[in-house]
Parts: C-alpha cells; structure tokens; sequence
C-alpha cells in the first residue's frame, strides 16, 4: 500500500475542545493539534434526527475549523447526541436539566449517535454511528450524588462512560469509542478512504 500518506508527516486538526476526543486520538497515535470551535451553535433543528443533528454539526464544526486552518491536511470534527424516543438530549443546562435526563434513561435503552466529518484538501467523509446503551434502574438519591459530582455538565445526556457514569451503565451494543464520542473504527475507515495510512 505504498501510495498511502502517512499521518507523521501531516497537519491534522481536531476540531473539538473535548479531552475525550484527543485522548481518543492519542491512544492510537494520530498526531493532530486541537481547535476548538467557538460560534457553533450545538443545537437540533425542527424536523431533524439525531442522525442529521450530529452530522450537521461535526461538519459544522470541521468546516469552521478549516477556515482557520485553511492549510491543514486534515480536519477532524465530531458531535455526540444522546437520543432516546427518537429525541436527542444535548449537553444539560444545568443540574436541575441533568437529573431529568438521568431519570429519563434510568432503566431504559438509549441510542449514542455521533456524527463525523473527515476532510481532506478536496475530498471529505462524513458520517454517524449509532451505539446502544442501556442503563440500570437508579435511585433519586444516586442521580442527585452523580450530578453533585459536576461530571455530567458537560456532557451529551448527562454522564460520561468513561468516567464515575460507567457505574450507571448495565451494558453496551456497538462501538464503545463512539459512546465516549469518537468512533475510532469509522474515523480510521475515513482516513484510508481519503489515502492516509492508519495503525
């Protein structure tokens, strides 16, 4: 596969303040620098799937990124819904917005669906995978313990299973690094496609 790019040599761009996101790349030794990407507002719009939520906005955000960083070789963007009854919950507005969240899923299957956006100087791949999660039954008490915690602020859906939230988790369907907000697997398949030599 020698017509294959290597990533050493390239300016890659994460266009995205998550830590999650980064350590994500670091773990499989994707070098890149982090943009993060104020002015983009992390809302759904009437009508729209979680699908076409987190879609829209990993582009989006891949897209504002680039007008920074106009001579990058790649640029990486990602957005995470939690979506539950066909409804995405976004990152809470507060504890209150959390711990209705959290008793919304308590006990319930959920769907994690995170859009990817992947471009090249020319050419881009973009996407979204979906991961189911499925929660244990919670006690009032231990939601209200978890969001004192301040963990799930930040966060799409209100927890973190990478962190104190894998405790309230009963299992997972699909691909965990999606679930955290990077899927890996279809990250690696687009830098192939786009003629990066990955792993």
């Amino acid at each position: 596969m020698s017509h294959f790019r290597t990533l050493d040599d390239a300016v890659v761009i994460l266009a995205s303040a998550s830590p999650r996101r980064a350590e994500l790349l670091e773990q499989v030794g994707i070098p890149f620098q982090v943009a993060s990407t104020l002015g983009v507002e992390e809302r759904a719009l009437p009508d729209e799937t979680p699908s076409e939520t987190a879609r829209r906005l990993a582009e989006a955000k891949a897209e504002a990124a680039r007008s920074r960083y106009p001579d990058a070789d790649l640029i990486i963007g990602a957005d995470t819904v939690v979506a539950i009854d066909g409804l995405a919950l976004g990152k809470p507005q507060d504890s209150a917005d959390a711990e209705r969240m959290l008793a919304c899923l308590s006990g319930r299957e959920h769907d994690v669906v995170t859009g990817f956006a992947v471009l090249g100087r020319d050419t881009r791949v973009c996407g979204a995978e979906t991961t189911q999660v499925r929660f244990r039954r919670l006690e009032p008490s231990e939601i209200s313990r978890y969001v004192g915690t301040s963990e799930p602020l930040d966060k799409a859906g209100a927890y973190g299973i990478q962190g104190r939230g894998a405790l309230l988790i009963q299992g997972i369907s699909g691909d965990y690094t999606n679930v955290v907000g990077l899927p890996l697997p279809a990250i690696a398949s687009a830098l192939r496609q786009l003629g990066w030599r990955v792993g």
